[in-house]
């Protein structure tokens, strides 16, 4: 039987206004966060879209986001928590390095500096995604993650070409969507702010 996941990006933080490097560590929500969250609640019940259960990550500007928008109880899990960037926690953005040309992603980099790689977040999103999917009663769900973690959990679902060719970027309260069926994920669409009026699908 076909389930169904949205994945929600988490709202903007401080740290993402003052472009700093925000992975384990955290920052409240911003006005502007606050207030998109809230747009994405309202979008979801003006389209009559619920949920039989909403979860999120074990950070704080996860659980305040999934607050603004559902009130319906929810678990945090910490195999959705945000890329752990090492050192480099609350560092500026520019200390960032380029993506690796193949990865597309920062690979292996924070790992020698007591952070994670990228299938290393890639493998616990999955597998505690995958996890919650296979509950019995989970058949339309919410998770509350992060850009990092929700970019490395695409990936494993869809191609580079693909993620480029469809122009996908995960702004902050960005919603991807996902059909679940035996242990595979199948990217169905994103709903990314201030285009809420259309989904983007998935092109062939």
């Amino acid at each position: 039987m076909t389930k169904t996941l949205y994945m929600m990006r988490h709202g903007q933080t401080l740290f993402n206004q003052l472009k700093k490097i925000q992975g384990w560590c955290d920052s409240p929500l911003t006005a502007k966060g606050i207030a998109d969250a809230k747009r994405i609640g309202a979008y979801f019940d003006e389209q009559g879209i619920t949920f039989d259960h909403a979860y999120c990550s074990t950070q704080e500007r996860a659980s305040d986001t999934l607050e603004l928008v559902t009130d319906q109880p929810y678990e945090r899990l910490k195999g959705i928590k945000e890329w752990n960037f090492g050192i480099f926690e609350g560092e500026s953005e520019t200390l960032n390095p380029q993506p690796d040309p193949v990865r597309h992603s920062h690979g292996d980099f924070f790992l020698q500096y007591g952070g994670e790689n990228d299938l290393q977040v890639q493998q616990r999103v999955v597998e505690t995604l995958t996890k919650v999917m296979e509950r019995p009663d989970n058949q339309q769900v919410l998770a509350v993650s992060h850009g990092g973690a929700s970019f490395m959990f695409l990936r494993r679902w869809l191609s580079v070409e693909a993620i480029e060719q469809q122009g996908i970027k995960l702004d902050n309260c960005a919603v991807l969507k996902y059909q679940y069926d035996a242990g595979v994920f199948t990217f169905a669409g994103i709903y990314n702010l201030p285009q809420l009026e259309t989904a983007t699908t998935v092109k062939n």
